[in-house]
């Protein structure tokens, strides 16, 4: 049975309270004079394997595994938006700046995309990376293979290693093959899938240019659907039968929308032109950010590696709902004190 509005908004209430005693208590992540400027431009390159020719004539066994995520093969990325997203993100604090609204993906929001029903919400992906290595993709034996249920399976591990996965181009990396594995254990892949994502916007807003090697089609969708005006009750955005992605693929979206409008939309963007999922914008707990992300090599590393572990059993999630006040009071005088 699902929740009563005022059951969420209690619950997310009291994630909030946590994140600011949390804030008080360990402080900003940043020191005084990092600042983040726009960048005029950058050189950024969004191409993605392309898999449209892939079908699965299994779609009801397929959901039932892998969610919806058949879906991102035909969504089309707008590299014009992504672009531009790129030059409002703020590597320090992990989110986009626009304007006055402060937007990142969140697990709850990623996994409310995905409609993934058969996995532990608190269990994450966490291995040693190898040198990489590649294979090239499983497309024959995607459309051939004579098993139903292999050939489903190729398919999800297709659709991980080419789209959601895309570090090269018509290649998957052997490590997502371990990935996928793991995924029978019910573990969550939304934590993995946004850390690839933080990471390829972090390196591309910071040298200026390079490949974004996260799921473009995710983060595309992510933000659009920000924009949608919702005529569904909270209770229904979010239910198990409404499938975000497959809604998305239904509506009209303009296209060939050039960056620089796309960089107007974001400098002029208020809290009227949006709508803010999961809860309004709180004070987060940002102590330790700066160290969040690191080598998996040098001194020490094994010890961040068992702290991030260990955090990982500490987790506070938000309940998913719909709210017409984006900003707490305190949030909005912290954001004009933090350090950049």
């Amino acid at each position: 049975m699902e929740e009563s509005i005022t059951q969420i908004t209690e619950k997310n209430a009291v994630v909030r309270d946590w994140s600011l005693k949390t804030q008080r208590e360990k402080g900003d992540s940043l020191v005084e004079g990092c600042v983040a400027n726009l960048p005029e431009q950058i050189t950024m390159n969004v191409r993605q394997n392309n898999l449209e020719d892939l079908d699965s004539d299994t779609k009801g066994i397929f959901t039932e595994r892998y969610g919806d995520i058949a879906h991102l093969i035909t969504i089309r990325v707008d590299e014009q938006l992504i672009q531009a997203m790129v030059r409002f993100w703020d590597p320090a604090y992990q989110y986009f700046t626009f304007n006055q609204e402060d937007m990142t993906p969140t697990i709850e929001e990623y996994a409310a995309l995905f409609r993934i029903n058969n996995i532990q919400f608190d269990k994450i992906y966490m291995k040693e990376p190898k040198p990489m290595t590649f294979k090239k993709n499983l497309r024959e034996s995607v459309l051939n293979h004579p098993d139903t249920l292999k050939r489903v399976n190729l398919f999800a591990l297709a659709i991980y290693g080419l789209v959601i996965f895309p570090r090269v181009l018509g290649h998957l990396e052997v490590a997502v093959f371990d990935f996928f594995e793991r995924l029978k254990q019910g573990i969550n892949p939304v934590p993995t899938i946004l850390a690839e994502t933080f990471r390829s916007l972090n390196s591309c807003r910071k040298i200026e240019k390079g490949r974004f090697i996260g799921c473009a089609q995710l983060l595309n969708v992510w933000m659009l659907s920000h924009f949608w005006k919702i005529e569904r009750t909270p209770f229904h955005m979010f239910s198990k039968e409404f499938s975000p992605l497959e809604t998305y693929l239904k509506k009209e979206w303009p296209k060939e929308v050039t960056e620089e409008h796309w960089v107007s939309v974001f400098q002029n963007l208020q809290a009227k032109d949006i709508t803010q999922f999961s809860s309004r914008q709180f004070i987060p707990a940002t102590g330790g950010l700066v160290q969040s992300e690191f080598a998996f090599a040098g001194e020490g590393y094994m010890k961040k590696v068992r702290d991030t572990a260990k955090s990982w059993k500490e987790i506070h999630f938000m309940e998913l709902a719909l709210y017409p006040d984006t900003l707490t009071q305190d949030y909005d005088i912290w954001r004009k004190q933090r350090v950049n």
